[in-house]
Formats: structure tokens, C-alpha cells, sequence
């Protein structure tokens, strides 16, 4: 039976589930709205689409690292509440999500929710989080993902206030032992408390140093308009190099140095010559639940308002 657009509308509006998926659940069942709906309602795809719309900016971000500690993951899954957050069936539902991330070949987000879903291929990733948004009852969404793999050393990770952050360190290092895993997880905490922004000065677009140099050279003649131009470099490079520490890691002060002072590439430095080792930190991945998403600001009163009208 053919497949019309009117049908695939009429279907739409019965269930509020996307257009994609009202024909794909119409041709299935050849046609046949009833079965349609059924079809949608056993994917979750009909109850999904309806709060698809609630920002969805709390949630959790964990971290997956294989057996041999050579590969890892991290992934952000959001949620409306954090009260669903703390919950068990969530927490699962995500180190579910983690664990097929963790070998997927999926470049971005769209190509994993695509692939067949581990536990059950007769689903997509997509259709299973739609099937969790219905039994969960909340808006859900697998934000993103990111693996690290180092086979010359190991992947540190570390989790901080229960998945609200979550950060991966790569570490190529020809040593492997508790002293420098220690040191691996201390680097992973330093990137989580002090949200470096880069892994060394190595990384920063030059475009972006110049531009930088402009804006702060412009400041500082307005600050010192009869200054000379060695002066104003003076001021412009030590404000550069002063941003520069707090954005990259390895040029920020590690927290936990005795003297206050030692930056993170030193603390490195001295781990490495401690146990005859050479170790580099290539990069890191920092995950920060909600970051960037834009909250919707709720009015109690309002709302209890608009119900009492209603």
C-alpha cells in the first residue's frame, strides 16, 4: 500500500511523534493507522516526541576505561530533573550508554544514535532512549561522547560530585605503576576543579594570540598613553602569559604543589625523574554536566496560576 503524505500527517497528529518515524511505522505495518500507533507507542516513539520539547540540562557524565586501561570514554546523558538524575534505572540506562560508546566507530553524536543498539540490534541507540523517555518519563538526550585511546601508556579518568563532571588524561608514558597512575588521576582532578580550556600553549590558535595581542596592546596605551612601545609589549606579554596559565594545563599551578607555586608541567617532570620514566599528557577531555546549555527559568507562581485558570 502506498504511503501518503496525508496519512503520514494524520498519523503525526495522533501521536505528536516525528514525521520520519510516522512513516516509518505506517510502511511496517502496510498502512494501517492502528497498528502504526501501536508501533510508535511500543518504540516510545509516540510519547517521546512529546516531551521532546523540555530543555533537558541536568543528567550525568561518566566515564567508561577498558581492561587495560588503554582506552577510555566519557558521556554526557542530560535529563529534565536532577532528581531523575540520582535515579538507578538513569544511572544504568547511562553506564549502558557508556559501555557501547566505549567501542563504537561513530565519529559524531547523529552516527551513534543511528547504530543498532548493543543490547537489543532489533533497535536503533535513538529508539531505545525513546523507549527509556517513556518508561523514565522525562525529556531525555544522549548530548555526546568522546573516546581517547593511548596504546603507549594509559587513559586516567576521574569523576567528580557523582557525575557532574567527568574528565579522560591521556598519558604516554613507558612506566606504568601506581605512582604515576596517581599522578595521571591528579591531572585528571586538576582539569575538573580549574577547567582548563587547552593542554598546552602548543594548542592555542595563533590567530586567536594575535588577536589577543591587539586587544591588550590597545588597553594598555589606553592606560599608559605616553608609554613606549617596549613598555607596552612588556604589558601586552605579561597579561598574554597570565591568560595563558590559567587556560592551559599544563601552565596552570597545581593545586596540590607544597609551595604554591609548581605549575603541573614541573609536578610531571618530577613524577617522571622519581620513577625513571618519560611521560608526556598528550590531552584531556572535560565533560561538564549541562555546560552550555541555556536553563529555562521556571515561575512557581505563574505556573500555579496558569493551572488554577486552567
Amino acid at each position: 500500500m502506498a504511503i501518503t503524505a496525508k496519512m503520514v500527517k494524520e498519523l503525526r497528529e495522533m501521536t505528536g511523534a516525528g514525521m520520519m518515524d510516522c512513516k516509518k511505522a505506517l510502511t511496517a505495518t502496510e498502512g494501517d493507522m492502528d497498528k502504526a500507533v501501536e508501533f510508535l507507542r511500543e518504540k516510545g516513539l509516540a510519547t517521546a516526541q512529546k516531551k521532546a520539547g523540555r530543555i533537558a540540562a541536568e543528567g550525568l557524565v561518566t566515564t567508561v576505561v577498558n581492561e587495560d586501561g588503554t582506552k577510555a570514554v566519557a558521556v554526557e546523558v542530560n535529563a529534565e530533573t536532577d532528581f531523575v538524575a540520582k535515579n538507578e534505572k538513569f544511572q544504568g540506562y547511562v553506564a549502558q550508554v557508556a559501555a557501547q560508546a566505549l567501542t563504537t566507530t561513530a565519529t559524531d553524536i547523529d552516527a551513534f544514535l543511528a547504530e543498532p543498539w548493543a543490547l537489543d540490534t532489533s533497535k536503533t541507540v535513538k529508539e531505545e532512549l525513546a523507549s527509556q523517555i517513556a518508561v523514565i518519563g522525562e525529556n531525555m538526550n544522549i548530548r555526546r561522547f568522546a573516546q581517547l585511546e593511548e596504546k603507549n601508556g594509559f587513559v586516567a579518568s576521574y569523576i567528580h560530585a557523582g557525575g557532574k563532571i567527568g574528565v579522560l588524561v591521556d598519558v604516554e608514558t613507558d612506566v606504568i605503576n601506581d605512582a604515576v597512575k596517581e599522578m595521571g588521576k591528579n591531572i585528571a582532578m586538576q582539569a575538573a576543579a580549574l577547567k582548563p580550556l587547552y593542554t598546552s600553549r602548543a594548542e592555542v590558535d595563533q590567530d586567536y594570540i594575535e588577536k589577543e595581542k591587539e586587544i591588550l596592546a590597545a588597553a594598555a596605551r589606553n592606560e599608559k598613553p605616553d608609554a613606549n612601545d617596549k613598555i607596552i609589549n612588556g604589558m601586552v606579554m605579561g597579561r598574554i602569559n597570565k591568560e595563558l596559565k590559567e587556560i592551559c594545563l599544563l601552565d596552570q599551578v597545581y593545586v596540590k604543589a607544597e609551595d604554591g607555586k609548581q605549575v603541573v608541567a614541573k609536578y610531571v617532570e618530577q613524577v617522571a625523574k622519581e620513577n625513571n620514566a618519560k611521560i608526556t599528557v598528550k590531552s584531556f577531555v572535560r565533560f561538564e554536566t549541562g555546560e552550555g546549555i541555556e536553563k529555562k527559568e521556571e515561575n512557581f507562581a505563574e505556573e500555579v496560576a496558569k493551572q488554577m485558570g486552567n
